[in-house]
Order: structure tokens, then sequence, then C-alpha cells
């Protein structure tokens, strides 16, 4: 069957009723995180929000100020999943967000604008694709809707991909005078002015040797061109460059920080080696070092260890934020770390493992940092004594 939202794609609100409403689960994405929903699936006589499918995304909306998170199709029914249950046969009025239908209009009929027959006769340069497509939208080229039976010999001159396996009713046909007729469930505009513009930005490589070409129409040309005007101007400010010497000016920049980086490394290798002599210098150096270093890295701790040594001395060193998160190295005799790295991990709130006189890893509260101390200064301490 067709929906009302294909069958005039422009409605923003239909009154329909309630034909069925069961408890269902939605699994959402939130952050990255996929989390179940607990809802009910509501079916109704008539939908003008759109149902997955074709190519295109489903619409959102409400029903009966309920927002309506998910619309899919299941054979003939368009299966909206909503928060609050409704009652069957109650009347409820549906609204679009027409935002986003308009947006799924725009591209869905710009794609067959692009990828008509007509324009891809021979082979063209993105640029003259572009140029083709905005003409046939300056010409004001109409986009008629057509209903076929599956017998209808005119279904085997349009287009298709296929139909789904659980396809009821009519063959919808979209034919943009002209151009192109192709088989297709989605929303149209009815006219190609509507689609204000087309802009190809590039062309991808795609399956079976086929090229896709990437592009955008409607009210995305100008949000892009915005976007880009901004992102233009925040870099004239930063880079001190005008537009046509950004990619030159960024190359610059990338290069001067490896080289930094690189720099940097090599100081803070020749650092820890420096530290670690420090230590060893002094003639009342004692048993246990200790130090903390915001910038510095695993690398850096471990020299320091190596170059002091730690058979016979207790090394405790971290890098990081100084009450944040960052990384710890106990390093010394391996009973004195298989005893006391664990008790060390728990302070820190980390986690990590040991063997071979090293414990080490990550640290979520470098604050604790000052207890661990106490506790390998006290250890220190009563090693010394049973020396003596």
């Amino acid at each position: 069957m067709a929906f009302q939202c294909q069958r005039d794609c422009y409605m923003r609100e239909l009154t329909t009723r309630v034909v069925s409403c069961s408890p269902a689960e939605l699994q959402l994405e939130n952050n990255g995180k996929k989390e179940k929903i607990k809802g009910f699936n509501v079916t109704v006589k008539d939908t003008i929000l759109f149902p997955e499918g074709g190519g295109q995304p489903d619409d959102h909306g409400t029903m009966g100020g309920v927002q309506v998170l998910r619309v899919t199709r299941q054979g003939p029914d368009a299966v909206h999943f909503v928060s609050s249950g409704l009652e069957e046969g109650q009347e409820v009025l549906l609204k679009v967000d027409w935002e986003r239908r308009f947006d799924h209009m725009q591209q869905h009929s710009g794609r067959l604008n692009e990828d008509s027959p007509c324009l891809r006769a021979q082979p063209l340069p993105a640029e003259a694709l572009e140029t083709a497509a905005n003409e046939k939208i300056r010409s004001r080229v109409p986009v008629n809707v057509r209903l076929l039976s599956l017998d209808d010999p005119e279904v085997e001159k349009v287009r298709s991909r296929g139909l789904p396996v659980d396809h009821a009713g009519p063959i919808r046909i979209i034919d943009i005078e002209g151009v192109d007729a192709n088989m297709c469930c989605g929303t149209h505009v009815s006219n190609l002015s509507h689609l204000q513009a087309i802009k190809v930005l590039g062309m991808e490589k795609g399956k079976k040797n086929k090229t896709n070409l990437v592009f955008i129409a409607g009210n995305r040309v100008l949000k892009y061109a915005e976007r880009s005007y901004n992102t233009e101007k925040s870099l004239i400010s930063l880079l001190k460059t005008g537009p046509e010497e950004h990619v030159q000016a960024v190359d610059k920049l990338q290069k001067n920080i490896k080289r930094l980086q690189k720099t940097n490394l090599v100081l803070l290798r020749d650092m820890a080696v420096l530290i670690a002599r420090n230590f060893k210098s002094k003639p009342d150096q004692g048993n246990f070092f200790t130090l903390h270093y915001k910038d510095g890295d695993n690398e850096f701790m471990n020299i320091i260890a190596n170059e002091i040594g730690f058979e016979d001395t207790v090394i405790f060193l971290t890098v990081g934020e100084e009450t944040g998160e960052g990384m710890f190295l106990l390093a010394g005799p391996s009973s004195v770390v298989d005893s006391l790295g664990p008790r060390v991990m728990e302070l820190l709130h980390g986690k990590g493992a040991g063997k071979n006189g090293r414990f080490q890893g990550k640290a979520s509260c470098l604050a604790k940092r000052v207890e661990v101390e106490a506790l390998l200064q006290e250890h220190s301490h009563q090693m010394k004594a049973q020396e003596e």
C-alpha cells in the first residue's frame, strides 16, 4: 500500500486512528553506547511519517504529542515506536519534523537527478555533471508520482534495484519529466526547482568498478557554504594568511610540530639521564627516589629507573596531571615491588601489573601520590634500620 506521506510528501499534519498498540523495545545508540528503551509499537490507519526504506532514513515527529522515536515498515504497515501507550481506535494527530523530512526529500530527489541516465550517458567530469543537474533545476522540471500494478508492462521500462520480499500493493514510480523514471518508495520534491541547487563535492570509488558521486542538495548547500565561510574566517585569523595559502600554512605548521616533537623527545630522554645521574652522585642518596614530572611518559620513567638501578633502591615515578590522571612506575627489589605494588595501585585508583622488579600502569588519581610516598618512605626507613 502507499502511505499518505508517499501520496502527498508535503503534508505536515494528519489526524488518524490507532489500529494496534503493543509493548516493544527499541535499541538506540547514544554517544556511541547502545541502550534499550521500553515503549510501544503503534500502527495507525494511515501515516505521514515515512518508514525507513529505499535508502532514505525514517521521519521524526509526534503522535498525539508523544515523540515518535523510530518508524519501520513491516509488510504493508508502518510501525511507529513511541514511549507511551495509546488506545486502539484512539484518534491521534501526527506531526512530521518538517526540516528533517524536507532535507530527506531534497537529497533523495537530488540523487535521482544526478544519477539519471541522461546525465550519465557519457563519462563527464564532476563539474560538468553539476552544471547539467543545476540546469535541470533552473528549468523547473516537474517530478510526478505514478502507481502501477505489478503486472503492468510499464514496470519493465523503469529502472529498479528490486522490490523488498514483503512488498505489497502497487509499484511506485518517480518520473522526472524528460530526465528519468525510477522505481522508488521514498519521499520526493514535486519539482526539481525545490532542490534549489546541487553541489558535487567529489567522486569516490564504488563497488563493482562503479564511481559514486559525493554531493549535497538544497538547504545542505546553504549550510555547507555557511560552515565553510565561518571556517575560512577563523583560519584567516589563526593562520594570518589568505584562503589560497591555508593549505601551505597548515602543512608548514604540521612539519614544524613534528620537528619540535622529535627535539622534545630527545631532550626528555637526556633530561631523564641527567636526573638519574644527579641522584646517584649524591653521597647521601639513600635507598628511595621519587619524582613527578607532568610532561613525562613511560619511556622517561623507565630511563630513570634503568639509570639509577633498582636492585637496592626503591623508585617511585609518576607522570601526568598532578591531581588527575597519569601513569606510574614502582621499581625496586622484587620482594618489595611484589609486596607493595598492588597497594600503590590501589591508592592511585589505578590499573597495572608487575614483574621483574617493576610495577607500572595507569593512575586515575595522582593526588594520592603523597600517600604512596609516605608508604614507601616508611618502608625505606624500616629497610635501613634492618641493615644497621
